[in-house]
């Protein structure tokens, strides 16, 4: 069942998405080049090993690419690094399916941490199994499978269009993709299969990433959304005009602007903010009370002096008084 695109929808560019997905491309760019025994240097120095990770070993000083003490990390060099064009184009379809989404749920900077965070818990998931393990680690699936977790848990509902056993094309729920996936990498596990992929750190950072995203999302993106027309957070930016009709605003979107509404309406009430207190002497502008109040202008003094003589003849010579 391979996923080739959904019909989910993001009010953001998803900019973290694609730079992830640049760096992924470029780095395996630069390693598939090499001899086989150059890649496999550079797979030992930036590849997640259980054992430097856990402190039972450590590389040689001037093999390390990484000061002494700082082995570790290699956790983060290890997510961009793939071994084949079908391990970074499956991990990057993914990706790009998917992880728009989820930037989208809680924003870019959140959305670089959260990835991190699940390639970090996919890497410790997998070392646990054998802390005294020296086989390196390499590629980026741990932390997509906490995407996929959160999206799992976000948007189980929204339409996944699936190319199944390579025949039939058609559209089901992404809790049906998302939740195979998930079932195939602990059933490859327990069998043993594909003895060089790390199954565990697929588990792993699929549950941190399904632990994660309460926390990681926006305060007003609800989980497990209830299957509406419209998705969860996609269509509908909180505090915009919505364009057209409004049948599709999330079910979410009218408590958010009825809060709105309501926190202008204590402020209206209290004279606070632009609004001002009552009895003040304020500019109409909307600035209220915050606009300087123009000082008034000082009369003018009576003059002091000759009165002027008002000339009953101006054609006479002006300097006859």
């Amino acid at each position: 069942m391979l996923p080739i695109k959904d019909n989910n929808p993001t009010t953001i560019t998803p900019w973290v998405t694609y730079a992830i997905i640049a760096i992924n491309v470029v780095v395996f760019l630069g390693t598939v080049t090499l001899d086989p025994r150059a890649a496999t240097l550079v797979n030992l120095q930036y590849g997640a090993i259980p054992a430097v990770l856990f402190g039972h070993a450590e590389l040689p000083p001037g093999f390390s690419p990484f000061p002494a003490g700082f082995g570790f990390l290699s956790i983060f060099s290890a997510m961009f690094m793939h071994g084949g064009w079908m391990h970074l184009g499956g991990n990057m379809l993914y990706l790009w399916i998917f992880g728009n989404n989820v930037e989208d749920s809680m924003g870019h900077f959140r959305f670089l941490i959260f990835y991190l965070a699940c390639g970090i818990a996919a890497a410790l998931g997998h070392g646990l199994l054998d802390t005294q393990s020296e086989i390196p680690m390499i590629g980026a699936s741990g932390a997509l499978a906490g995407v996929l977790g959160a999206y799992f848990l976000l948007y189980p509902k929204a339409r996944v269009l699936v190319w199944f056993f390579w025949v039939f094309i058609f559209y089901v729920p992404a809790v049906v993709v998302l939740g195979f996936w998930f079932i195939t990498q602990v059933i490859n596990f327990g069998s043993g299969a594909g003895g060089g992929i790390a199954w565990v750190a697929h588990i792993a950072g699929f549950l941190a990433g399904v632990a994660l995203i309460p926390l990681f999302k926006h305060r007003n993106v609800p989980l497990w959304h209830d299957g509406s027309p419209a998705p969860a957070f996609g269509i509908y930016r909180p505090g915009r005009k919505t364009r057209g009709s409004t049948s599709n605003i999330p079910p979410w979107a009218a408590a958010y602007e009825a809060e709105r509404a309501a926190k202008r309406a204590n402020m209206r009430r209290d004279q606070r903010g632009p609004w001002g207190k009552e009895g003040e002497e304020r500019d109409a502008s909307p600035w209220g009370r915050y606009q300087p109040k123009s000082s008034p202008k000082p009369k003018s003094k009576p003059s002091v002096g000759v009165p002027k003589v008002v000339r009953l003849h101006p054609d006479r010579n002006k300097d006859d008084t």
